[in-house]
């Protein structure tokens, strides 16, 4: 596998990047709204989007803030009133690129710092991206319910490497958060070992970003080169559709990091994780 230089983390690269992020979350929250009929929202702030698809939904939250300036009160009054009135929390992923003062700004109003996530790219080349195991098959899936079955299975039972997550989620609410995400435009890919399903992930390609998201192989066929093969996919496929950058965000420490940074992805910058209840 060839990589070029590694990407720097510049502050461009993260606004883009973030961008990508929100469009993809507020596509995702708008599809959950179609399928729920309920008071789902999408709330412009700051260059960024407040977002609530249903409850207990990994989508709601604010991103994308940080790169068009600092949000103001009464924009912070407004989208926090908005989610009290759905009985959620506000949590809110910032970029350590983004303005330094809305950490600020945001733990003065009582926000909690309660994780971190890394966000990891690299550049989309031409040609092979990774050497692909014999035993192992990835194509885009027509089978939309195989593909979230076995995505939600991956997702119960995640590797114990690295710093955990702080949230955990329902099956019923992963599988609906991946209904609402293929419907937003990421592709869905299955992986099948000796012709058995055995892993799933998704792609959304956006202004030359390619996000590699929703990645999870079912327990018994792990550590056989399946995530490889989702990744090697992916990767030409974007390298076929014009896109520059690859991205995928991981739990610092995790087996997915680990995975990907074997294939050329470097960490380009950290969100944290601020809650307010």
């Amino acid at each position: 596998m060839t990589v070029e230089a590694p990407l720097f983390g510049s502050t461009e690269l993260g606004e883009r990047i973030e961008r990508a992020e929100a469009q993809l979350i507020s596509a995702a929250t708008e599809a959950a709204g179609l399928r729920t009929g309920g008071e789902t929202f999408v709330i412009p702030v700051a260059g960024g989007v407040a977002c609530f698809a249903e409850a207990g939904s990994p989508m709601n939250k604010v991103v994308g803030l940080g790169f068009h300036g600092r949000p103001k009160d009464d924009e912070l009054d407004d989208l926090e009133r908005a989610f009290a009135a759905r009985g959620t929390a506000v949590q809110v992923e910032l970029s350590n690129l983004a303005d330094p003062e809305i950490a600020s700004v945001l733990t003065g109003r009582g926000y909690q710092l309660v994780s971190f996530e890394n966000v990891l790219g690299r550049q989309v080349l031409d040609g092979p991206q990774s050497e692909r195991p014999s035993n192992v098959e990835v194509r885009l899936s027509d089978d939309l319910e195989a593909w979230i079955d076995v995505v939600v299975e991956g997702f119960a039972h995640p590797d114990s490497e690295g710093v955990p997550s702080h949230e955990e989620f329902p099956r019923e609410i992963v599988a609906n958060a991946e209904r609402d995400m293929e419907r937003a435009g990421a592709a869905p890919y299955l992986a099948f070992c000796d012709g058995v399903v055995a892993g799933g992930a998704g792609m959304c390609m956006s202004e030359g970003v390619a996000q590699l998201t929703g990645a999870a192989t079912a327990p018994a066929y792990r550590r056989r080169g399946v995530q490889t093969a989702l990744l090697s996919a992916r990767l030409a496929d974007a390298a076929r559709a014009g896109c520059e950058i690859a991205v995928v965000t991981t739990q610092p420490g995790s087996k997915s990091q680990q995975n990907v940074q074997r294939r050329g992805f470097h960490l380009l910058y950290t969100r944290a994780v601020l809650v307010k209840d």
